[in-house]
């Protein structure tokens, strides 16, 4: 069974940085797609950045492209996502998902497998 377990959320100024991590276990990720959402009180989940595990492609939503980096360490079976530059609108709880294939990457129901989720909040 696929596990994700999703750390390094917290509370940081805007313009500072924060460094999630999505520690995956339970299966052989090779041609699986690692994703990063994230949601905000009242709103719906959003895609933020995904990554081929074996490939090393990656995809960005806009709002975070430039700023946001997505990347794995096969070696220790985890994902990150490098955020920089943050803004008080990047505050949202923040999802770590897989799913196997390229399909359909950007919307949310096209995971099977979520982390528990972990928050950041910018202030202002």
């Amino acid at each position: 069974q696929v596990q994700l377990v999703e750390s390094g959320g917290g509370l940081v100024q805007a313009g500072g940085s924060l460094r999630l991590s999505c520690a995956a276990s339970g299966g052989a990720f090779s041609g699986y797609v690692m994703g990063w959402f994230r949601q905000a009180p009242g709103k719906e989940r959003e895609f933020v950045a995904a990554m081929t595990w074996s490939g090393g492609s990656t995809y960005y939503a806009d709002s975070v492209n430039g700023r946001f980096t997505i990347f794995r360490d096969n070696a220790k079976n985890t994902v990150y996502l490098q955020m920089n530059s943050l803004k008080p609108g990047d505050t949202a709880v923040y999802y770590c998902a897989a799913r196997f294939g390229l399909d359909s990457i950007y919307r949310t129901n096209a995971y099977a497998y979520w982390g528990q989720g972990t928050q950041v909040t910018v202030s202002s």
